[in-house]
């Protein structure tokens, strides 16, 4: 297993094709998985780069919606087609298709802005929580469990992951509630480009953000038989921060049936910034229990 941040970064290089039609094509590689199938956050996270390359430095992303198609294979690279739809005095919108084998495996659209002045409010930030450093990290929940799953998430992820009230890997410990807050941070210093930062923040919010699904029916990623697949993601970006400090990210989820559930997210700076708000619908699948 490579270094984590350092795969996690090299996934988000992409390599321009230089190809200048009505498309734009980008190549990427993918992080090892053990599970052989691309992270959903990666493969949202290169389509926002890709996007972000045919933009110009005065505009930044504020909103993108994107549907996950099909699983990806992390041995093989993915192509990112990005079309300029539309370039506004303020506004620019970009379609990203990401491609394995010829066939859409993620379809996102993102639309950047000026920076602008305007009217300005947020909601608060939970008070009372416990703070990063006094819950444990995902190694340390993990600590012995013998599966290359387990591994991957205690030391091979470029996060640092710490739940409140804990993490629901191996078991949902507490009241059977349909909410959570996870501090989170990159496992290093990341280069100054706001860009990235807001990739990365992207590539993040798909973490955990079904769990609060899980927590409400005690169901832990352990659970025999368990499916569970993104379906589509929006996120909104508010404010620039850096996602190698600590950030809160607070999830719920109002409702899950037919098999799906939707989750609700915000994620804020440590000293209470609003940086961004997600949505995310989800395929969660638990068999029913024998007779």
């Amino acid at each position: 297993m490579t270094d984590p941040l350092e795969s996690f970064l090299a996934a988000l290089d992409l390599t321009d094709t230089h190809a200048r039609t009505s498309e734009e094509i980008f190549i990427g590689q993918s992080q090892w998985s053990a599970l052989g199938r691309v992270f959903g956050g990666q493969v949202l996270a290169q389509s926002l780069v890709a996007a972000q390359r045919t933009i110009g430095d005065d505009r930044f992303v504020h909103s993108l919606h994107g549907y996950f198609l099909r699983p990806g294979d992390v041995t093989l690279p993915i192509t990112f087609s990005v079309e300029r739809i539309h370039d506004g005095r303020s506004f620019s919108t970009r379609r990203t298709q990401a491609y394995q084998s010829g066939l859409p495996i993620l379809s996102m659209i993102a639309s950047f802005q000026t920076l602008d002045d305007g009217l300005e409010h947020q909601v608060d930030m939970p008070a009372d929580l416990p703070q990063p450093e006094d819950l444990p990290s995902a190694a340390q929940a993990l600590r012995g469990v013998d599966s290359p799953i387990a591994k991957q998430w205690a030391i091979g992820r470029p996060f640092d992951m710490r739940h409140v009230p804990s993490p629901v890997y191996l078991s949902v410990d507490g009241p059977r509630v349909a909410h959570q807050a996870i501090w989170l941070r990159s496992l290093g210093t990341l280069p100054d480009d706001p860009n990235l930062h807001r990739a990365a923040l992207a590539y993040a919010s798909d973490y955990s953000i079904l769990e609060p699904i899980f927590r409400r029916h005690g169901v832990a990623w352990a659970t025999p038989g368990l499916k569970v697949a993104s379906l589509d993601h929006a996120m909104w970006f508010h404010r620039f921060g850096r996602v190698d400090e600590w950030m809160l990210y607070v999830q719920e989820s109002p409702n899950a049936t037919g098999g799906r559930g939707l989750s609700l997210g915000r994620i804020f700076s440590r000293d209470g910034v609003l940086l961004a708000s997600i949505a995310q619908e989800g395929m969660v699948r638990v068999p029913a229990p024998s007779s």
